[in-house]
């Protein structure tokens, strides 16, 4: 490429699109938005959002053009209410809730006016003179003003050369209508005293011809019926991503840095670095450190745990956590979209947007599908008609292939599952990238399992100090250790620096310079003109008192770590952490799953294996002294020996790990080099979560298997049975408004799945429960 032109910026914009019904619809939008040059799109049939990754040379109202211009109507996202100074305070939005009541009001109405004519149809004992008519001016308005929203997209399809679900319905609804009116006014049906048995199978009449206006009203009727419940369906397993997005609260009590005047303002006029007030039973409004008071929390909502978490001056809140004791004043260190709470929202809504390998191929099936039926009916039609059959039998015939198909399973049986599940997910802490995540995470069969942060808590404290005898002394190596050890965000460090303070509370540890920090080794900097490092022991020639300190750590499984001032070993620091409570059932746990558990942590080997004893996990499953290019060489191994690897991590060092592996799950403790790596992401620092985020995949794909093996099933057994004259069309609507509804009710249980640990949250005080009443 020539020298000064620039390469295309990748940008990703998301579209609200309206008008479709079936997957054939989701094909047909793809494949409009793909034959702009660059743009590729991923179109989501249960939300009605298209996510376009296209160059910036194209403005979001060219892709709204291109939607259209396919036959749909599209639109940019409205930002959330809480954003504009208008929308403060305002509940979102709720779309499904708007379209479920639409389509309320319709079904309604049509089921007032169609009822009389199924009943009067299908009872003959119930036939009075001239009921044919009544039953006409009944139907009339359902066969126009009820099935009005197929006619048009069925004609909006035509217009664009393309065919949907809308218009199989529409040429139902029209043939069946059109065949009864000519019956009534041509075909003898019209007469008085005339009466008309009602059977399941198409059949001739004799002399007069047969009135199908229960055909041409049961159709909108079950469509209409169909849809319904399918937009509730689709507002229930919304609701979990509906509940994080009101979880945040609309305004806050902003106190001036002198201590003095207090005021409410809007959220969205909240700023970095500004003081907050949290009263008793208020919501924490966005992510900060406290400043003044102390209380407990309830962060429920936010990471899944159900215990109040303590906290005082200095600790850091997340938003949306729930203030259950005292007055909080609190710093803000995030706001909007940069907030923990906006990150797990961001993320289930990013997740919901994909498809699964499945799907796509349902997709392309789709697109294909309504042509082909279309051309079967017409056969068909030909068929019955050449074979000598009476012409309104075959006219049924055709009729019933054209309702009985339905491609709107197939463009529901992934998405609604995702929904439920990335909803569920988020509830229980587990964050997921998507439907490639879910696929990935259900098939691993080995666990790369980090120690510090992930088994053991990654609260170090320092058990001793060992100091070089005739040297500078415990107490000068701990405070110049302390101080290189403040820039450092690795836990050992933390802990060193910590208890280098708290021995001399009253005296601030010496200022540092030139700090640098060597991955998986160490960090080194410049204090009271000394060079000073603090680093993993390796191979380092040490005193007898010194090699003795070190032995007496690694027996204690504590992590020892060596002091050199000015490149002379000055002391050994013990540092010792502990197994998190739930980390033996953990490990058990993924093994009764059938996972293979590996540990592998940059401490020494004696630290390793102590911790890997106690979990039960063999030694030849311990890999000691690694660094992160080791983690990442010890995954590509496994990976070599045909295993599909998990990484769980929590720290720089596992970065690289993370991002090599089939599969990374970060802690969501851990630092944000790690969660940005990762495939899933474990809200709650519980590595218990691990089991669950597995069998919940497991489960989701599943249910997706189980939506597509119905949605195929359903076509192949019902189609043909209407093309050989099993099924009337009245039947037939009722088929396939059932198979769209129970590939959305297969989904909705996931909403209520439960992991099998104590663990599980089930409610919480306030707002918790809210959330949890959405699953």
């Amino acid at each position: 490429m020539a020298a000064g032109l620039a390469q295309p910026t990748e940008i990703t914009t998301d579209l609200v699109v309206g008008g479709m019904t079936c997957a054939a619809c989701v094909n047909r939008v793809e494949k409009k938005l793909g034959k702009l040059e660059g743009v590729v799109a991923t179109v989501n049939l249960a939300t009605g959002r298209a996510r376009v990754t296209h160059p910036d040379s194209y403005a979001p109202e060219d892709l709204v053009v291109a939607v259209e211009q396919a036959g749909f109507t599209a639109s940019l996202p409205e930002p959330p209410a809480a954003e504009t100074a208008e929308g403060a305070g305002a509940a979102p939005r709720d779309e499904a809730a708007d379209e479920a009541t639409r389509q309320r009001d319709r079904l309604v109405v049509t089921a007032v006016l169609a009822v009389p004519v199924l009943v009067l149809s299908m009872v003959p004992a119930l036939q009075f003179s001239n009921w044919q008519w009544l039953c006409f001016a009944l139907a009339a308005p359902v066969a126009v003003w009820s099935a009005a929203p197929c006619h048009q997209k069925a004609l909006r399809g035509l217009r664009h050369s393309a065919a949907t679900m809308d218009t199989l319905v529409s040429l139902g609804v029209i043939a069946s209508f059109a065949w009864s009116t000519y019956a009534l006014f041509l075909g003898g049906a019209g007469e008085p005293d005339m009466s008309m048995p009602f059977s399941l199978l198409p059949s001739a009449s004799g002399d007069v011809a047969h009135v199908y206006l229960e055909a041409a009203v049961a159709v909108p009727l079950f469509v209409l019926t169909g849809r319904f419940l399918e937009a509730r369906a689709k507002h229930n397993t919304g609701a979990a991503l509906r509940s994080l997005a009101e979880l945040a609260a609309k305004d806050v009590s902003v106190r001036d840095e002198d201590g003095g005047r207090e005021r409410r303002i809007p959220i969205g006029q909240l700023k970095v670095g500004q003081l907050f007030v949290v009263r008793p039973g208020e919501k924490v409004a966005t992510d900060g450190t406290v400043v003044e008071g102390s209380s407990a929390l309830d962060v429920s909502l936010v990471t899944g745990e159900s215990e109040p978490v303590e906290t005082a001056p200095g600790s850091t809140v997340v938003g949306a956590a729930v203030n259950a004791g005292g007055l909080l004043v609190v710093r803000a260190t995030a706001v909007g979209d940069d907030t923990r709470l906006a990150r797990i929202t961001r993320l289930v809504t990013e997740a919901q947007a994909g498809k699964a390998k499945a799907q796509r191929v349902a997709d392309q099936v789709a697109g294909v599908f309504v042509p082909v039926v279309l051309a079967l009916a017409v056969t068909v039609l030909g068929f019955w008609l050449g074979a000598g059959a009476d012409p309104q039998a075959a006219v049924t015939v055709a009729v019933a292939v054209l309702v009985v198909a339905c491609p709107c399973a197939l463009g529901l049986a992934t998405p609604t599952a995702l929904l439920a599940a990335t909803g569920r997910g988020a509830q229980l802490g587990i964050l997921v990238k998507g439907p490639r995540a879910l696929e990935t995470l259900r098939g691993i069969d080995t666990v790369v399992l980090d120690k510090t942060g992930t088994l053991t808590t990654g609260r170090m404290r320092v058990a001793r100090v060992t100091a070089e005898p005739g040297g500078i002394g415990d107490r000068a190596v701990l405070r110049l250790a302390g101080a290189v050890e403040q820039g450092s965000e690795h836990p050992l460090g933390k802990a060193i620096a910590g208890h280098a303070e708290q021995a001399e509370p009253g005296e601030p540890l010496p200022r540092m310079t030139d700090f640098t920090a060597s991955v998986g080794a160490g960090v080194a900097g410049r204090v009271d003109e000394r060079h000073v490092e603090v680093c993993a022991p390796g191979d380092t020639p040490l005193s007898e008192p010194l090699a003795a300190a070190l032995a007496a750590a690694e027996d204690a499984a504590h992590t020892p770590v060596l002091v050199r001032v000015d490149g002379r070993p000055e002391a050994v620091i013990a540092v010792g952490d502990t197994l998190r409570p739930e980390a033996f059932r953990a490990v058990d746990r993924l093994r009764r799953l059938g996972l293979r558990t590996v540990i592998a942590t940059g401490d020494r080997d004696a630290t390793a294996r102590a911790v890997a004893a106690e979990l039960g996990i063999p030694e030849t499953d311990v890999h000691a002294r690694c660094t992160p290019e080791d983690k990442a060489l010890l995954v590509k191994e496994l990976k070599a020996e045909g295993l599909r690897v998990a990484v769980v991590g929590d720290g720089v060092n596992d970065t690289v790990a993370l991002a090599g592996a089939d599969l990374g799950i970060a802690m969501g403790g851990g630092t944000d080099a790690a969660i940005g790596a990762a495939d899933v992401t474990l809200v709650r620092e519980d590595v218990l979560v691990v089991a669950d985020a597995v069998k919940l995949a497991r489960r989701t794909m599943g249910t997706i298997r189980a939506n597509l093996l119905w949605a195929f099933g359903y076509n192949l057994v019902t189609v043909p049975l209407a093309m050989t004259g099993w099924l009337n069309p009245m039947v037939a609507a009722a088929a396939m408004s059932v198979s769209s509804l129970l590939v959305v009710t297969n989904s909705l249980r996931l909403r209520a799945w439960q992991p099998t640990a104590p663990h599980v949250v089930r409610g919480g005080r306030g707002p918790a429960r809210r959330l949890e009443a959405a699953a």
